[in-house]
């Protein structure tokens, strides 16, 4: 048997590495294999790979500290005190070994190709992500906050000491002003790891402050995550200083770099170009909504989850900090027509399904309905001439629609589930409609398209 572990404490720089090396030992006591990350003061190393994962029959979480588990969701997991990995390691090994495997069902399986397409992105774009994917969750409670303000009127909230005043500090005061530094910081921790935290973060909020956005923030975090990266592998101190690089050297330089960066050099064109992109889409009307909304749906079906996919996503959470809730209506809609299309196709052309696809198909409808567009990829994978255009111009019609309708929507993410919120969405009526109608041309079109099946 093969395990892996984490081991993490609050400082980072002595028991992550006593831990490590203790179950390192006691697993070679006993045999058996054993991979160890470490995530130290100076950030991950020895990182576990999707294969680890993937082959390893339990996880170790030895920790002092907050350690992400999504990576393991699948896995038989041990959680223990980091203390008792290195008091008792021979003892945490024989528990985990005892540990069952968890198994899987299909909507697993699906959230599982989710996590495999992100252990595989690299460079900018798996950095972009990161910082896109910790932002989402103030963006979705800021958002809904500020639309649950509006059931007082939209404009009681600037009655100082009411309940609608309060849920706007909420989202717009507290949870949209995060987002931007949120955003840049975690970019540049995923470049640099801890070091890169407090520059990013640093560097987001004066993106925020001189207004230059989501895309001053893109930028900030990448030059917080590659400078903080460069001066931690090229500052060299005696041992007994080292301590000092994570807590203050590399804070300290890196975020006088971006800072000044942002304040003299970039902040303001780019504020520029942020002010006439806002411009541009508040004042699209006709045929030029309806160009916009195709393209983005046509992206979030064609690779379904894929980088195409996260781009048009990416576009359109990124304009909701600056009041543009149109392109996140058109957006979710494509993105939940792909499984809805295709589950409601298994029911009308049943001759054109084999029957694990229809399993499949009634899956996709829960999946449909909460807006994870990977629920498409075993149809996809399976006859990916006929489905892909088939797909593609289902949501190309419902993000089209969307737009026209004028359809406007304050979360990113939730499907049905944050329609019924009050003011969540703009022109419910016609954003139904839109989603239904999209729905309906993927399913007829792979009707249309895929051939008969022999049972």
């Amino acid at each position: 048997m093969k395990l892996i572990a984490v081991t993490s404490c609050p400082t980072g720089i002595a028991h992550t590495y006593m831990a490590a090396e203790a179950l390192e030992k006691a697993a070679k006591k006993k045999g058996v294999e054993i991979k160890v990350e470490t995530q130290g003061s100076v950030g991950v190393e020895n990182e576990l790979s999707t294969e680890d994962i993937q082959g390893a029959h339990a996880v170790i979480i030895a920790a002092g500290a907050n350690v992400s588990e999504e990576r393991f969701t699948h896995k038989a997991m041990l959680e223990v005190p980091i203390s008792e990995a290195i008091k008792d390691a021979e003892g945490i090994i024989e528990r985990a070994l005892k540990l069952e495997a968890k198994k899987q069902d299909l909507s697993q399986k699906v959230s599982e190709i989710k996590k495999e397409r992100s252990e595989k992105r690299t460079g900018p774009y798996k950095h972009l992500m990161s910082g896109v994917s910790f932002m989402l969750p103030l963006v979705v409670a800021g958002g809904l906050a500020i639309a649950l303000s509006f059931i007082f009127g939209i404009e009681a909230f600037k009655v100082e000491g009411t309940l609608a005043a309060a849920l706007m500090q909420i989202g717009g005061g507290a949870a949209f002003a995060l987002m931007v530094p949120i955003l840049a910081g975690y970019i540049a921790y995923s470049i640099a790891e801890r070091p890169g935290l407090a520059p990013g973060l640093i560097g987001g909020m004066i993106a925020s402050q001189i207004g230059s956005g989501f895309l001053g923030g893109i930028i900030a975090g990448f030059i917080a995550g590659y400078t903080a990266d460069f001066l931690k592998k090229n500052i060299k101190l005696p041992k007994t200083m080292e301590g000092l690089k994570p807590v203050l050297i590399l804070p300290l330089l890196s975020s006088l770099v971006v800072g000044l960066l942002m304040i003299y050099v970039i902040g303001m064109p780019v504020k520029g170009i942020m002010d006439a992109m806002t411009n541009w889409l508040q004042g699209l009307t006709g045929s030029n909504a309806l160009l916009l909304g195709a393209i983005l749906g046509a992206m979030m079906a064609f690779d379904m989850g894929g980088p195409i996919n996260k781009a048009a996503y990416t576009f359109a959470v990124g304009l909701l900090g600056s009041n543009i809730f149109e392109p996140q209506a058109a957006v979710m809609a494509a993105g939940m027509t792909p499984p809805l299309g295709l589950a409601l196709a298994t029911v009308l052309f049943k001759n054109k399904f084999t029957m694990p696809e229809k399993e499949a198909g009634k899956a996709a409808w829960v999946l449909g309905i909460s807006f994870i567009t990977e629920g498409a990829i075993p149809f996809a994978a399976a006859d990916p001439f006929r489905v892909i255009p088939s797909i593609v111009a289902g949501s190309a019609v419902a993000g089209a629609l969307s737009m026209v309708f004028g359809a406007t929507l304050r979360a990113p993410h939730g499907g049905i589930f944050v329609l019924p919120i009050p003011n969540a969405v703009g022109n419910l009526g016609g954003y139904v409609l839109a989603i239904l109608a999209g729905t309906v041309v993927t399913a007829l079109l792979v009707g249309g398209l895929k051939k008969k099946v022999d049972q």
